[in-house]
Parts: structure tokens; C-alpha cells; sequence
């Protein structure tokens, strides 16, 4: 049985080495056939701006410069996210040679402005909005003012990048700067609509949908190239989020956990390895961990798993170490991870200390690798009883006990030991304590 248990952790555990592998999405090797034609590609930001997000703008904008694309739309709707991830975004736009145009199709707030504003030309729909982009932490409060200063500057430089007043720009980012001529009075972020967007030359034009952006763009007869994640670029936004992190781990270790006290191999240890397995695939395929994470992950399954055949405890310290170095490496932010594992770590001891008080260790693979074997009259083997009628009874010394010797007792023959003084032979004694078979005498 933990044989076979093991086998199939071995063998569910080489799956995530497979599919983070095998899962990467390939790349367009082949340009659309546009004959005389313009060619535009059309990439959507949506939902929350983070490191899945980064990966698939990465492929989408490289499948563009490679098929010759003669300008990219942003089709953009997202509350914001990252600001590190939106750093990274607008490096990569920054350095694009291709035309870019923002096309705002409902909101483009926090780090969805940031991205905007590093693109050449915006567009919004009547009802879209861009600003909001103050700077906050994992619990909704606001970041430190070496954050926000850095994060103002970043904004305004964005904006002046492409030739737009910096002023607004600093004001979506910082409250303290006034303009209640646009609805942001001191102690407010900016937000622009349409019009007001339009007025301050943050927007090149309104436009109802993506036919008369390009009708504005002056590219109507262009062949229209629409980019969609992949399943893998899916899953790796989801498992990126840093709220997801910590559940997934939670539920890895926690299933890991309840299958050491399950017999067979069950649901526990099958939900434990494929939350395992959506962290490191995730992570994978957003480009945040490389082969020398798997590799590491591998080698601490390979010493957990040696662990059962080699007796120490040694072996399966360090395949935890290494396990706990593969999810550092594949972190890109070391705190988040750090809290992340913390949280696990915890789940992992209330659901040990949980099931060991109310399941003990006799079930599961436990009683594969804990001895729990007794010796019993029943099998054969006899304990030493304490003899107490022995107390009290006289007899003599048979041999000199320095302080152990023989003495008899009622014709019974007996190893004793003198209240460590030196009896002679023939020395009349009486035993005064029993403990075991430790049977102390003295002189009469």
C-alpha cells in the first residue's frame, strides 16, 4: 500500500512537470495574408492588471511585429491591479515601433490608466472613463509617500512621453492637486470622461465602436487581426492573483495532509497535487519560473519520497527546503510569497494537530512508517514484575555482596544488592525494598 501510494504521488507529481512544459501557447509563425492591405491587430486588457496579464501582452505584441502589423489597438476595460506588472506593460509598449492607439471600451482606472497613457493615440467610448490611479496596498490602504512620489512621477512621465500636460496626468495619481473644474477637488484622484478627456488632450476622439475607430484611424480598409488569450494564459492570470496564491497553497497542503491519514490514495491527496500543479503551471506559462524552478521542485519530491526508505529525517528537511525555494522562485514578489507559504504553513498545523486528536495516527500511511508493535505475555515475551511480598523476609548472605552478590531466602536462591556497604558471606540480612529486579537488603 505505501508502495503504491507513493507511485502515484511520483506519478501525479510528474504531470506538473509535463504540463508546465507542454502547456506554454505557441506563437504564430505565419503573418495574416493582407495583399496590398493595411494589417491592425487588435489586443484585448481586461479585468486586473498582473503578471498573466504581462505574459500574454508579450506574446500578443510579438505575433504582431512578426506578421508585420501596421498599428495595434488596445481594446481596454480594467479596474487596474499591479503597478509593478503595469511598470512592465509600459516598458513594453514604450519600446514598441508599431503605432499604438488606447481604445477605452469602459474603464481604464489605476494601472489601466498608466497603460494607456503609454500608447500613442486614445480613443473612448461616450461612456467610457480613465483615472483613478491612486497607489494602495494588498489591504486597501494607501501606499507610503515614497511609493505614491514614485508612482506620480511614473504617471506624468507616461503622459509626457506622448505629449500630453503632465498635470492631469500627476492628478489622477495625487489628491492633493486641485481641479474641480473636471470633478476632482483637493483630496479626490482625477477622472476623466469623454469630453473632459477630450478637452485636456488626453483623448483623440469619442467613437461608438471599433468600425469608426478604425474609420478615425484611417485604416477602414484594413485587414482586422483580433489576439484572444489562450486556456493556458487563462489559467495563468487566475493562479497569479495574489489573492489566489495563498488559497491554492492552502489547499495543496491541506490536502497533502489529510491523505497521510486517509488509507489508499483518495480525494485529499488528488485535490492537494492539482492545486500544486495550477501554482507551478500558472506561474510557468506568465514567464515567472523557468526550468531550474522545476528542477528544484523535483529534486525536494525526490528527497520527501527518499525520505520513507532512509531513516534520519535529513533527507526530508531538505526536499521541504527545496520545495519551499521552488515556490520562492516562482514568486515574483518575495513578501506575497512569504505570506502566502506563512498562510499554508499554518493551515498545514491546525489540520495535523486537528486530525492527530481526532484520527491518531493509525490510519493512512502513518501506520506504514510508525511502529506500533508491543511486547505481550500473550506472544511470548515476559516483563519483570515487581515482587513486593519479597519485602520484609530474612535470610543470609550466600556470597560476599560488595554491594551485589547472591543471598538465600526461604530456599530461595536471589541476586540482591546491599544500601551500598560491603556484607560479608554468611551475613544475616533482610530485604527492605523491591524495585524491579533491583532487590536491596541490610544487615540485621
Amino acid at each position: 500500500m505505501l508502495r503504491n501510494k507513493i507511485a502515484i504521488y511520483i506519478l501525479l507529481l510528474t504531470g506538473i512537470v509535463y504540463l508546465t512544459i507542454s502547456g506554454m501557447p505557441e506563437k504564430s509563425a505565419q503573418a495574416a495574408d493582407t495583399g496590398d492591405g493595411k494589417l491592425v491587430y487588435v489586443i484585448p486588457i481586461e479585468k486586473e492588471v498582473e503578471r498573466g496579464l504581462e505574459a500574454f501582452l508579450i506574446r500578443a505584441t510579438e505575433e504582431a511585429e512578426e506578421a508585420g502589423a501596421d498599428h495595434i489597438i488596445f481594446e481596454i476595460d480594467t479596474p487596474g491591479g499591479r503597478v509593478d506588472s503595469a511598470g512592465q506593460i509600459a516598458k513594453l509598449l514604450q519600446n514598441l515601433e508599431i503605432p499604438t492607439t488606447s481604445f477605452i471600451v469602459n474603464q481604464a482606472l489605476s494601472a489601466g490608466s498608466y497603460i494607456a497613457l503609454n500608447t500613442d493615440t486614445i480613443y473612448m467610448k461616450p461612456q467610457a472613463t480613465i483615472g483613478a490611479s491612486g497607489v494602495i496596498d494588498q489591504e486597501g490602504n494607501a501606499a507610503d509617500k515614497k511609493a505614491q512620489s514614485a508612482w506620480i512621477a511614473a504617471m506624468k512621465s507616461a503622459a509626457e512621453s506622448k505629449g500630453r500636460d503632465p498635470l492631469y496626468a500627476a492628478a489622477m495619481a495625487d489628491p492633493s492637486i486641485d481641479l474641480p473644474e473636471y470633478g476632482a477637488a483637493k483630496g479626490e484622484f482625477l477622472t476623466l470622461d469623454p469630453t473632459s478627456a477630450l478637452e485636456v488632450k488626453y483623448a483623440e476622439g469619442i467613437v461608438k465602436h471599433r468600425t469608426e475607430l478604425l474609420s478615425e484611424l484611417g485604416l477602414s480598409d484594413a485587414t482586422v487581426e483580433e489576439v484572444e488569450t489562450s486556456f493556458a494564459e487563462e489559467v495563468a492570470r487566475f493562479v497569479t492573483n495574489p489573492v489566489v496564491i495563498p488559497i491554492l497553497l492552502s489547499i495543496a497542503s491541506l490536502g497533502l495532509i489529510v491523505e497521510l491519514y486517509s488509507p489508499g490514495f483518495g480525494v485529499p491527496g488528488t485535490m492537494g497535487l492539482i492545486a500544486l500543479l495550477l501554482f507551478f503551471y500558472g506561474h510557468i506559462i506568465a514567464g515567472l519560473a523557468g526550468m531550474e524552478t522545476i528542477v528544484l521542485l523535483a529534486l525536494g519530491i525526490v528527497l520527501i519520497v527518499a525520505e520513507f526508505f532512509v531513516a534520519g529525517g535529513i533527507l526530508g528537511l531538505l526536499g521541504v527546503g527545496a520545495i519551499i525555494g521552488a515556490l520562492f522562485m516562482a514568486g515574483f514578489d518575495v513578501g506575497q510569497m512569504a505570506l502566502s507559504i506563512s498562510i499554508a504553513f499554518v493551515v498545514a498545523i491546525i489540520a495535523a494537530v486537528v486530525l492527530f486528536k481526532w484520527v491518531g495516527m493509525e490510519r493512512g500511511l502513518f501506520k506504514h512508517i510508525i511502529l506500533r508493535g508491543s511486547t505481550t505475555t500473550e506472544l511470548g515475551y515476559v516483563s519483570t514484575v515487581n515482587r513486593l511480598e519479597l519485602i520484609g523476609l530474612e535470610g543470609v548472605a550466600i556470597t560476599p555482596l560488595r554491594p551485589a552478590g547472591t543471598a538465600e531466602f526461604d530456599q530461595e536462591r536471589l541476586d540482591v544488592v546491599s544500601e551500598g556497604v560491603f556484607l560479608e558471606k554468611d551475613t544475616p540480612i533482610k530485604i527492605v525494598k523491591v524495585e524491579g529486579s533491583r532487590i536491596v537488603v541490610r544487615e540485621i
